[in-house]
């Protein structure tokens, strides 16, 4: 299968890439930066360079490369995120949900592409009412915090365009692992050690976590058990509450155990802040597990930031 991955270069593709070539799949990729087009290559990819936001670009970059299918995995995640200004740091990557995704779906449709997979994200989204363990069946929240609204929209936007289209949706979980926020020398993992990420009320919001490698196997297993029109929640089998993660967390990378701040001085910071403390929902893999055959190949985020941590360590200099 040749399989056209759009944001070829993010924490996904880089994992992706290699996973699909030695699947014996050919891969062309998309980076913004022509920087960025001989570390494709060197991955195994051909690469094109064009912005998920020029229409004409992609739908030019698609009709050349005459692909089998085609992978959304456009965001622009990579900078520091302003918690204060959650909406503005996320505006880039929801016009690419929105805006971007549309430009790739007609792309597909021009090219003839009938397999499509994009990613989304699990959590922000559901009702803050009932279970702690969301299926993709259950309600969205009707009400989001304002710093929220149009990141949730934007995620509808996807998924909406994206199986009306016949294409996949996955939904990732809170990122780790390399080439993302929470690994070692990153945003969320250096915030942890300096104690700058505190518990907020009572830390009961359930977040899932997602290992890119494992948001990668879940490409291939979509593309591969093709089940068009569907929405999956691409998780691992350990989602926690705040209040046990962080700690584990800091423990884990050697940090002192994070601050805690009362529920209304969290939300001086915001409302969004408050909820994803302390009403976030976790999510389910079951549908994954039984429609797509699809294992975590990292089971739990305590496993696998265990391993990064040593990781961080072995690559440390032997003092003299």
């Amino acid at each position: 299968m040749h399989v056209f991955i759009a944001g070829a270069t993010g924490a996904v593709g880089r994992s992706l890439v290699p996973l699909l070539v030695r699947h014996g799949h050919t891969v062309t990729g998309t980076t913004r930066s022509p920087a960025k087009a001989a570390e494709l290559r060197a991955l195994g990819a051909e690469a094109v360079v064009v912005d998920g936001l020029d229409r004409a670009g992609m739908i030019d970059a698609v009709a050349a490369a005459a692909p089998d299918a085609v992978v959304h995995q456009m965001t622009a995640l990579g900078g520091e995120i302003d918690l204060r200004r959650f909406a503005r740091s996320f505006a880039p990557t929801d016009r690419l949900r929105t805006e971007g995704t549309d430009h790739l779906l007609e792309a597909a449709r021009r090219a003839g592409v009938e397999r499509v997979v994009a990613q989304s994200f699990t959590g922000h989204q559901d009702a803050r009412v009932g279970d702690w363990l969301r299926t993709e069946d259950d309600p969205w929240d009707p009400e989001p915090p304002a710093q929220l609204r149009d990141a949730v929209r934007a995620i509808g936007h996807l998924e909406r365009a994206v199986t009306g289209a016949g294409g996949v949706a996955l939904r990732y979980g809170g990122f780790y692992g390399p080439g993302s926020g929470m690994a070692p020398g990153a945003e969320q993992w250096e915030l942890i050690r300096a104690r700058k990420m505190p518990i907020v009320g009572d830390g009961g919001g359930v977040w899932s976590f997602t290992h890119v490698e494992d948001a990668a196997g879940s490409v291939l297993a979509a593309l591969e058990r093709w089940t068009p029109g569907e929405v999956y929640n691409v998780v691992d089998d350990d989602p926690a509450p705040v209040r046990e993660w962080l700690p584990e967390a800091a423990r884990i990378i050697g940090a002192r155990p994070p601050r805690h701040l009362p529920r209304w001085v969290g939300r001086l910071l915001g409302e969004h802040v408050v909820v994803m403390m302390c009403e976030l929902r976790g999510s389910s893999n079951a549908k994954a597990k039984a429609r797509l055959g699809w294992e975590p190949l990292h089971p739990s985020w305590r496993d696998g930031l265990a391993q990064l941590a040593r990781d961080e360590r072995a690559a440390r200099p032997v003092a003299a």
